[in-house]
């Protein structure tokens, strides 16, 4: 997988019934860093992701991946094809086709995006599944693994496109609590190669492990961003306190 891609995002904003999901986001990702998204429900975690890579549309503003810039203005279908090439989106509820085998869900994007020759696709899909530890599942259909198992198939599928960045809208939010730790175990994995990682997660001691930089949103924009160590155990701004007091990352505020 290649290391070499970073983002950068000016400007970006997005509205759903008149109210600012995204509220003019700026936001620079270097090659091979790990940021790891945090924040309340409703404040556009997800929406940034999905912005990124256009499965939601921006309003406005500017997502670079790369070598290929794309301004929200003026975007061509070329031009959203090429940041889904640089990217790979890894779902919260899985979103594998229901009717293909674990092994043709990851062939299914490099047959029909990358056009890669079906011999090279299977192949592919073969070393990733022995990557995410399930080999002996190639043929299985999506009923017929567990919740865990479905997750790595997607991260797999994401990790199959040789794409410059991952993208996790919370992976482990649809998980029951014993599927968690194998889908974080294999996260561990793919961001020890040095991959360009941005995760939208509720897992607090997970991002606290893994990232590079934290960013903490709020109503629509990144309201502090810092190490895990100068979110986790130095927050400055009394939102992202209040927040860490309800995940119980932090004691909460004494009265002044």
């Amino acid at each position: 997988m290649s290391s070499t891609t970073g983002v950068t995002v000016r400007g970006l904003t997005k509205t759903f019934g008149g109210a600012a999901v995204l509220d003019g986001i700026d936001l620079d990702v270097s090659p091979g860093e790990r940021v790891v998204i945090i924040g309340p429900s409703g404040t556009g975690k997800s929406t940034l992701l999905r912005c990124l890579n256009y499965l939601d549309q921006p309003d406005a503003g500017q997502i670079s991946i790369g070598d290929l810039t794309v301004d929200a203005a003026r975007a061509r279908k070329s031009d959203i094809l090429g940041l889904r090439r640089r990217t790979g989106f890894v779902f919260q509820n899985y979103a594998l086709f229901a009717n293909k085998t674990a092994l043709e869900n990851i062939m299914e994007a490099l047959v029909t995006v990358q056009r890669l020759p079906r011999a090279d696709a299977v192949a592919r899909a073969r070393d990733v599944l022995a990557e995410t530890g399930l080999s002996d599942k190639a043929d299985s259909y999506p009923a017929a693994l567990s919740g865990g198992q479905q997750q790595r198939v997607g991260i797999g599928r994401a990790m199959a496109l040789g794409a410059g960045v991952l993208l996790f809208d919370e992976p482990t939010s649809a998980l029951d609590p014993e599927w968690v730790g194998e889908v974080l175990d294999l996260m561990r994995r793919v961001a020890a190669q040095k991959q360009t990682l941005l995760i939208v997660t509720h897992e607090m001691q997970f991002a606290r492990e893994i990232a590079d930089r934290v960013l903490f949103m709020h109503s629509g924009r990144i309201v502090e961003h810092g190490t895990p160590a100068q979110i986790f155990d130095a927050p400055q701004d009394a939102r992202l306190r209040r927040f860490l007091a309800r995940t119980g990352v932090e004691r909460p505020l004494t009265a002044r």
